[in-house]
C-alpha cells in the first residue's frame, strides 16, 4: 500500500526532530507536524529560556559577592524588558535553526494541529497525510492543581513573558522547575517565598541534596514555607493576591507560580480512539521499543513518562529511528546512569544511585562526604558551602552515586557520569589527581567514610 511519507511525526520538539532527521538521513520520506514554533518545550517555555534567566539571576547573586573581593558597584541596576528581548531574539534564533536543520534532511515542516485517524493516517485541519509508521512526540503541559482562584496563578509557561519583574513571588512545588524559578526571582531581586506540601525538596534526588539546597537557598534570601499548602486564592482591588495556607497563615504576593509537575501532552491526539493505551497519568504505553500496542504507532520523550529530560528523548528518539529504518543497531538510554541538573542557585547535579537506593540493591555500601566554603566565595559577606557525596558499594566498591550541591553542579558531574559509564572504582578516583585549587578535586581526594 503506498503511504505519502515513511514516517508521520507528530511535534517538533528535541525528540520529533531527532527522530525526524535520522530517519530522513536513512532514506525515509518523513513530515513533521508542529501547532506551535520548532524546538518544543526545551526550546520555547523550557531549558533554553530558564537557563538564560538562571544566569541573569547568577549575576544578582554575583553583585552581593562582588565587594568582598574588591569591587564597588553601585548603583547597579536591573532591566526585565531587556531580559525578556534578549531571550525573545535567542529563541527565535534557535527556532530559524531548527527549522533550517528539518529542511536540509529534507524532512517536511507541516504548521497544524496533528489528530490520528487511523494507524496509518494523521489528520492536519482538512489534509489527511498517510503514513507507513505514526510518531508522537507532544512532551508535556503543566499539571495545576485544583485550589479556589486559580485563575490567578500563572505556570512556568507564563513565567517567561510577564510583562513587569513582580515585586513579590510566590513559588509553589518542590522539584527542578521551582527550585530553579524560586532561584530567578530571587536573584533578580524579588521577595521570594517557596511553599511545598513536603518538608522534602527534590524527593526523587539523594535526600541530602534536597536538604543541603534548601539551606542554600535560604541563606540567599528565598523564604521557605515547607509542610504548607495553598488552599485558596484571593485577588485584591489592587491586584495583590492573598494566599490562604492550610495552617490559616495568609501569605501576601504580587505573583503565584505553581510548579507542581507536568503531564504527558496526549489530550486531543485522537490515540485513545485508535486503540493506544494511555496509563493513569495519560502517558502513552509504549514497549521497549517505544512502539505502541498498534505496530506503526511510536512514542518518544515526555509523552511516555519515563524521563522528562531533552537528553533522554534524543536517545529514545535515535534508537526508535534506527529500529524503524536502519539496521537496529541503536539501544535505548540506560535510565540508570542519566546525569541531571538543577539549575537553581547553587547547582545541583547527580547521575547514578542515591544512598537509599544503593543500600536498597547492595549490602556492603560506604559514602563519603565533603562540605566547604569554596574560593568563589571566601571573600563575601554570606557562607555558601558546596556539598559533595559519592555513593561506593558491592565487592568491586564501584562508584554508584555522584552527587554535587554547588556552583557549576552540572559541569561538574557531567564528566563523572563518564567515569559511571566506564564502571569506575573507589580506588580509580583515589588514584586520579585533582586540579588545584578546584571544587571537584575534592571528590577525588575523599578518603574516610561516613557510612
Amino acid at each position: 500500500m503506498p503511504y505519502d511519507f515513511d514516517l508521520v511525526v507528530i511535534g517538533a520538539g528535541s525528540g520529533g526532530v531527532r527522530a525526524s532527521r535520522v530517519a530522513a538521513s536513512l532514506g525515509a520520506r518523513v513530515a513533521v507536524v508542529e501547532a506551535a514554533r520548532p524546538g518544543g518545550t526545551c526550546v520555547n517555555m523550557g531549558c533554553i529560556p530558564k537557563k538564560l534567566f538562571s544566569h541573569a539571576a547568577r549575576f544578582g547573586l554575583g553583585l552581593e559577592e562582588a565587594p568582598g573581593f574588591g569591587w564597588s558597584l553601585e548603583p547597579a541596576g536591573f532591566d526585565w524588558p531587556t531580559l525578556i528581548a534578549g531571550k525573545n531574539r535567542e529563541i527565535q534564533r534557535l527556532n530559524g535553526i531548527y527549522e533550517q536543520l528539518l529542511a536540509q534532511a529534507g524532512v517536511q515542516l507541516i504548521a497544524g494541529r496533528a489528530r490520528i485517524t487511523g494507524p496509518h493516517s494523521v489528520a492536519v485541519g482538512e489534509t489527511t497525510l498517510s503514513a507507513r509508521h505514526i510518531l508522537v512526540a507532544t512532551g508535556g503541559q503543566p499539571q495545576m492543581p485544583a485550589v479556589q482562584g486559580l485563575q490567578w496563578a500563572i505556570s512556568s509557561d507564563q513565567a517567561f513573558d510577564l510583562p513587569a519583574l513582580p515585586r513579590r513571588v510566590v513559588v509553589v512545588g518542590g522539584g527542578y522547575i521551582a527550585m530553579e524559578f524560586a532561584s530567578i526571582f530571587n536573584g533578580l531581586g524579588a521577595r521570594t517565598t517557596l511553599v511545598h506540601r513536603s518538608a522534602q525538596l527534590l524527593r526523587h534526588f539523594d535526600d541530602e541534596l534536597g536538604q543541603a539546597l534548601a539551606a542554600r537557598m535560604q541563606d540567599s534570601g528565598v523564604h521557605m514555607q515547607l509542610g504548607r499548602e495553598i488552599r485558596a486564592i484571593a485577588r485584591q482591588a489592587d491586584g495583590t493576591l492573598h494566599l490562604q495556607l492550610d495552617d490559616d497563615q495568609t501569605l501576601h504576593t504580587d505573583c503565584l507560580l505553581f510548579a507542581t509537575g507536568r503531564t504527558p501532552n496526549t489530550q486531543g491526539l485522537g490515540l485513545q480512539e485508535v486503540g493506544v493505551e494511555l496509563d493513569g497519568s495519560g502517558a502513552i504505553v509504549v514497549d521497549q521499543g517505544f512502539t505502541t500496542r498498534i505496530p506503526s504507532i511510536h512514542a518518544v520523550g515526555d509523552v511516555v513518562g519515563r524521563m522528562a529530560l531533552t537528553p533522554v528523548a534524543l536517545a529514545e528518539a535515535t534508537a526508535l529511528a534506527h529500529q524503524l529504518f536502519g539496521a537496529g543497531d541503536k539501544t535505548a538510554p540506560d535510565y540508570a546512569l542519566v546525569p541531571t541538573a538543577v539549575f537553581s542557585h547553587p547547582n545541583v547535579a547527580t547521575v547514578g544511585l542515591s544512598e537509599a537506593q544503593a543500600r536498597a540493591h547492595h549490602e556492603q555500601v560506604q559514602v563519603f562526604k565533603s562540605s566547604f566554603r569554596p574560593l568563589t566565595n571566601r571573600l563575601a559577606e554570606k557562607a555558601q558551602p558546596v556539598f559533595l557525596k559519592l555513593v561506593v558499594g558491592g565487592p568491586e566498591q564501584r562508584v554508584l552515586g555522584v552527587h554535587m550541591v554547588g556552583d557549576e553542579a552540572g559541569e561538574l558531574i557531567q564528566g563523572f557520569a563518564v567515569a559511571l559509564q566506564c564502571r569506575a572504582t573507589k580506588a580509580q578516583f583515589d588514584a586520579t589527581l585533582g586540579i588545584h585549587p578546584s571544587v571537584a578535586e575534592e571528590f577525588v581526594t575523599m578518603r574516610t567514610p561516613v557510612g
